[in-house]
């Protein structure tokens, strides 16, 4: 397991042409990654959406340094307000992914509107969301479960995910 640990994929920002410039150039400076997933081959765990209010565009990204990764939250692109949800260390999210006991990381970030969250609430259950006006982000277990970071007046929430 501390094997695996080490030998998760990690990609420099540089890596995600749609990453804006400077959010790229902050994560660099602060030393962090982006964990991959064994689960999906694209690059991923960058996302942009509407976290904070309809009409504004937010990124997103799973970073991770010292093997410890968190959701930082880039409001409207910029690198002088960031959120940060989510913390934990990246050893906690491997499983077995393969019959012949192969390790892989399992942590997916991705952006999430109303109707996956209702469903989620209506078929899981959990905390009854509030009126939802713009995009949350379900922070998945890959296989396991999930839960939604939804920001709500000036403060994230968790909700139910996928379980």
């Amino acid at each position: 397991w501390d094997r695996a640990d080490v030998e998760i994929p990690r990609l420099s920002p540089n890596t995600f042409i749609k990453l804006p410039k400077n959010i790229k150039t902050y994560l660099q400076k602060e030393g962090f990654t982006i964990p991959q997933s064994y689960f999906n081959r694209k690059v991923h765990n960058v996302i942009s959406g509407q976290f904070a209010k309809r009409g504004q565009n937010d990124w997103a990204v799973l970073a991770s340094r010292d093997r410890i990764s968190e959701i930082l939250i880039f409001w409207n692109g910029s690198v002088k307000s960031i959120a940060k949800i989510g913390r934990a260390p990246d050893k906690g999210f491997l499983q077995v992914v393969e019959g012949n006991g192969k390790i892989g990381f399992s942590r997916l970030i991705s952006s999430v509107g109303k109707d996956i969250i209702l469903r989620d609430y209506q078929e899981f259950g959990g905390t009854k969301p509030p009126p939802i006006t713009h995009q949350g982000i379900d922070d998945a277990f890959v296989e396991k479960a999930s839960g939604v970071h939804y920001f709500y007046h000036g403060r994230w929430i968790e909700l139910q995910g996928a379980d």
